[in-house]
């Protein structure tokens, strides 16, 4: 299936537009045709499947759930539920909040808020594609690590003492948020076919409206890479394995930040250009993990001392991550 698209870059690229396949122009517009037009199709078809599977998932189940569990078990339940839903930090913030006021343990909300903008279908999606199972396996194992130890981390902080006040009085009412929910919530009705599909239709539309842009921004960025970059420049700068490169390429991906939809793409330009896994991955997750966007919404919920927190603790275990996958790939 996946040659289809070739077949329409090639079509497109050097029968319609008529360029040379030994020029940047053409193998950047080859890259860009052939890459959006794949990611796009995926990202219709298995957004829709797995939204249709998750169809009758109940969130307020899952909070009550997890709320009962030993908190080793909660870290990994909060991290595993932060990677199956489809939020990016913009819509897990509520989520966030939602569990927070159901007194879960703040670690396991942490581990819930840390691994969902990093692990999502949509990334998985498109890691998948491009650079194939196995380092999507990788990352996707890494992203819902990082979120359970910094979970474990920031319970033995007692990190609840850092959110807003109204947040805190919501965390230390024990019992109060249960008991209206329990008289409040309407026994969940038995989900049809036809309503599956109205919400698997529905969610696939939000979602492929909120991340199509930032797939063509970042297959843009990702073909002039590939294509104009000269791969001298990343042997020069950062393919040299040497410790420093892996902050550096954490924090630089930091201000230019565009989605985890459209940060994939330059993941696999970076590489072919010889920029080490590590280093590539500590980009990646800096840009998804530890954005400028993220935070000012955060700074809704958290005092500074809990986003200086996170943001220390994101930047210090990603460069980690890098340095060890430089060290043994």
């Amino acid at each position: 299936m996946l040659d289809i698209f070739t077949q329409l870059a090639d079509w497109l690229t050097f029968t319609v537009f008529k360029l040379s396949p030994d020029t940047s122009v053409g193998i950047g517009f080859h890259f860009f045709i052939e890459d959006t037009s794949k990611i796009l199709v995926l990202l219709v078809s298995l957004i829709y499947v797995i939204s249709f599977i998750r169809a009758s998932l109940s969130v307020e189940k899952v909070r009550d759930y997890l709320q009962g569990k030993h908190k080793g078990v909660g870290y990994f339940l909060g991290s595993t539920f932060g990677a199956i839903t489809p939020f990016c930090s913009c819509s897990s913030i509520p989520l966030f909040m939602g569990f927070v006021s159901a007194q879960i343990p703040i670690g396991v909300t942490i581990a819930f808020l840390i691994t969902s903008p990093l692990v999502n279908e949509v990334v998985v999606i498109m890691l998948g594609s491009l650079l194939g199972i196995k380092f999507t396996v990788m990352y996707v194992a890494i992203g819902m690590l990082l979120g359970m130890i910094g979970g474990v981390i920031l319970d033995k902080c007692q990190a609840h003492r850092w959110l807003q006040p109204f947040l805190a009085k919501a965390y230390q009412q024990v019992g109060q948020a249960q008991s209206q929910q329990q008289t409040q919530e309407p026994t969940p009705q038995r989900m049809t076919m036809k309503d599956r599909h109205g919400i698997a239709a529905g969610e696939t539309k939000t979602i492929f409206g909120r991340v199509w842009k930032w797939v063509i921004v970042g297959v843009g960025l990702g073909a002039f890479i590939h294509g104009f970059v000269p791969a001298e420049w990343f042997e020069q700068n950062l393919a040299s394995g040497q410790w420093w490169t892996v902050p550096v390429a954490t924090l630089s991906a930091i201000p230019i930040y565009a989605n985890a939809s459209g940060v994939v793409p330059i993941m696999g330009s970076l590489l072919d250009k010889g920029m080490p896994i590590g280093t590539t991955l500590a980009f990646c997750m800096g840009a998804v993990a530890v954005s400028l966007p993220e935070f000012i919404m955060l700074k809704q919920v958290m005092r500074y001392r809990l986003l200086a927190a996170i943001a220390g603790y994101l930047l210090i275990a990603i460069s980690i991550t890098g340095w060890l996958f430089n060290y043994y790939y």
